[in-house]
């Protein structure tokens, strides 16, 4: 699951390159994202590729709470995600993504090498809100020892093919990504006593 990630300066510059279309004159410093705040997410615009903030999460039918994530594995037989994902295919790109592990620490995953973290999302409107939502997957090698799922992340060069086209979008619900790296700050130590 995925219910944080942050942002950064060297991140947004990334995109520049990426995507030249973007506005970089307001700087973002580092920041985390919650659901229910504000995320840039790429999205499809004229047959382009256009930054947009939107609302991270879903409202829940009852009213109460937000659907944040969605199984890669079964978003296309939901009644709830099915068109979405079929017709408004985003990108969330991220610096990186948190997870705790079964102590309750705080571990980072990030690509180590780039600076961006594109993770493979869609969106719909409710009212005159844009809200998207991440996709999930089964947690790779890297990401396994701390949580059992984690965001179906994409390599730079899918982020066209996963926004334009549907066959790859299919394809690619089933992608193992490649690995992250890990950072936290500490690790709790076990120690075993021998009787």
């Amino acid at each position: 699951m995925c219910g944080r990630y942050y942002v950064s300066d060297e991140m947004v510059r990334e995109l520049e390159r990426v995507i030249k279309n973007i506005d970089t004159t307001e700087r973002v410093g580092r920041q985390d994202i919650f659901p229910s705040q504000k995320g840039l997410v790429l999205a499809e615009r004229c047959r382009d590729l256009r930054p947009e903030p939107m609302i991270w999460g879903f409202p829940k039918y009852t009213g109460n709470g937000l659907i944040i994530n969605a199984r890669s594995e079964t978003a296309l037989e939901s009644g709830m995600f099915r068109d979405s994902l079929l017709r408004r295919r985003c990108i969330v790109p991220a610096g990186g993504f948190y997870e705790w592990n079964r102590a309750h620490e705080m571990v980072v995953f990030t690509s180590g090498n780039m600076p961006v973290l594109y993770m493979a999302g869609f969106y719909s409107i409710f009212g005159d809100q844009y809200r998207y939502v991440i996709l999930t997957t089964e947690a790779n090698q890297s990401v396994a020892p701390v949580h059992p799922r984690m965001p179906l992340v994409l390599e730079e060069s899918e982020i066209r093919d996963w926004i334009f086209d549907t066959d790859f979008m299919k394809q690619t619900l089933s992608k193992t990504p490649l690995p992250l790296v890990k950072a936290q700050e500490y690790e709790q130590q076990t120690m075993g006593f021998i009787l």
